[in-house]
């Protein structure tokens, strides 16, 4: 859902974000010019990943509730580096491995 703005985000200094899901074409080559990263979370694993947030500040669209921007700080919170300033991709290099 955030897709369509994140490419803006990223060039104005988004250096990290969170979610669950692959991102689309546009996003990735976003955060490969932009030198950010995209984590995945852990689906069904919110309870144990708020346990790890030491602090949040919400930064902006505080009416997209839980898609609102945050400053987090956290410690030891179970993320994966979905996509790197590189140009890795998690989802895709999954589907090549596995022959999904």
């Amino acid at each position: 859902r955030m897709d369509s703005y994140t490419p803006r985000l990223l060039e104005l200094g988004l250096k990290g974000m969170i979610g669950k899901g692959k991102r689309s074409r546009e996003v990735r080559e976003a955060i490969v010019k932009n030198k950010a990263v995209y984590f995945a979370a852990i689906g069904g694993a919110g309870a144990l990943a708020a346990k790890r947030i030491i602090k949040s500040k919400l930064i902006a669209y505080p009416e997209l509730g839980p898609e609102a921007l945050y400053k987090l700080e956290m410690d030891r919170f179970p993320l994966i580096v979905a996509n790197d300033s590189s140009g890795n991709d998690i989802f895709e290099l999954a589907i090549k491995r596995w022959n999904i």
